[in-house]
């Protein structure tokens, strides 16, 4: 078995690639173990957890790379109003769930309440399967500037 601490900084990209397919929950932990497949055992001991596409490993023949398990979400087009798409994050997150937002839909998982959320507040959505990465939210350009010592953060 191969130990992993993190993901490489750089790796060959002229080799091929071995994929090591794994759920959402359980690229989220930091102790685990998988099987490549090419059947390569891996142990992983991170001190951040990996994300999907990351290069793991390398050997003189192959990169190996994380790749997550789609899954069962629901998608909210975004061609609506900022004010809806944020009371809509809001209502998802007074359920203690999780969703995604990407510059041209929101994601959350596809289950009974959320499905019943939307169709309270008549929110269009389509069940689909995507990579779900919650967190992960489109974010415009930060502010670099020092506001300087009158202004507290």
């Amino acid at each position: 078995m191969q130990l992993v601490s993190g993901p490489l900084a750089s790796a060959d990209s002229s080799l091929p690639e071995v994929i090591l397919r794994v759920e959402r929950l359980t690229l989220a932990k930091r102790l685990w173990r998988g099987t490549a497949e090419d059947g390569t055992e891996f142990g992983f001991e991170l001190e951040t957890p990996l994300k999907h596409g990351d290069t793991f490993f390398h050997s003189a023949s192959a990169r190996y790379k994380i790749q997550q398990h789609p899954e069962s979400v629901v998608e909210v087009s975004l061609d609506l109003a900022p004010s809806a798409a944020a009371g809509i994050g809001w209502a998802v997150g007074n359920l203690h769930l999780e969703f995604q937002s990407e510059p041209t839909r929101l994601l959350a998982p596809d289950e009974p309440a959320v499905r019943q959320l939307f169709a309270r507040l008549k929110v269009p959505f389509q069940p689909t399967t995507a990579i779900f990465r919650p967190g992960r939210f489109a974010r415009g350009q930060q502010p670099t500037h020092d506001l300087g010592p009158s202004h507290k953060h």
